[in-house]
């Protein structure tokens, strides 16, 4: 069976409010090999972590991130939203796939900048769909990049010479044991997002993905490395 990589979907968000360190270092303490994380940028160009374009769902302040400074966003989260620095720092050497919602040439040249500032091109990979990854491989000639991708017909052969990703990232419900064959024929590593029952998991190591992200790390390790006789189950 092929190694899997166990990537924590915000961090830990079940348990602990997503993209914000104590959920970074929740995933990883429970056994995630890389933690996933979306970074967007304030008023004033600071990578900050935050999958929605504004606060209102996660911290009650309808307010658009592109409208506050980092000083302003400090102010409201009580500095509960951190900055793509900290974050890199918080994670020590461990992997570390940035999503780049909303990415615009600016946001990808200051993100990319900052994880080379940080010494953290070796332990970072990107993803999000194929214009974001176009800019983020005309940034970065090196950059490792996982790119999300929403059918199963095959991306094109130009693009992906453009792009060149090492991963092609796939919803999970869109992946089959003949997809993730070709795609390992092809040279490519596959990932599948977002997985939260067991029954999931299993099908998708079953069919020999190379990396899952999930809400629930602690569930995965368990299908991953199941305790001697304990039950299989099919449910969550």
């Amino acid at each position: 069976m092929r190694a899997v990589r166990v990537v924590g979907h915000r961090g830990d968000p079940y348990r602990v409010r997503e993209n914000t360190l104590p959920s970074l270092r929740s995933a990883l303490e429970r056994g995630a090999g890389a933690v996933e994380i979306d970074a967007r940028l304030t008023r004033d160009g600071v990578p900050v972590l935050l999958h929605d374009d504004s606060l209102k769902r996660l911290w009650g302040h309808d307010r658009p991130l592109a409208d506050l400074t980092a000083k302003e966003l400090h102010e409201l989260t009580d500095g509960g939203v951190p900055t793509l620095r900290e974050a890199l720092l918080a994670v020590g050497a461990h992997r570390v796939m940035i999503d780049l919602p909303g990415a615009s040439e600016e946001s990808v040249r200051t993100v990319v900048g900052t994880v080379h500032e940080c010494g953290a091109d070796e332990r970072v990979y990107y993803c999000a769909g194929p214009v974001a990854m176009l800019a983020v491989r005309a940034t970065d000639p090196s950059a490792e990049i996982a790119m999300t991708w929403t059918t199963p017909a095959p991306p094109r052969p130009a693009l992906l010479d453009a792009v060149r990703p090492r991963w092609l990232n796939y919803r999970f419900g869109l992946l089959g044991e003949d997809l993730t064959d070709r795609l390992h024929r092809d040279g490519m590593l596959v990932s599948a997002w977002t997985a939260d029952t067991r029954r999931t998991m299993r099908r998708l190591v079953g069919y020999g993905v190379d990396s899952i992200t999930t809400n629930r790390v602690d569930a995965l390790q368990r299908v991953l490395s199941p305790r001697p006789n304990s039950p299989v189950g099919n449910g969550r």
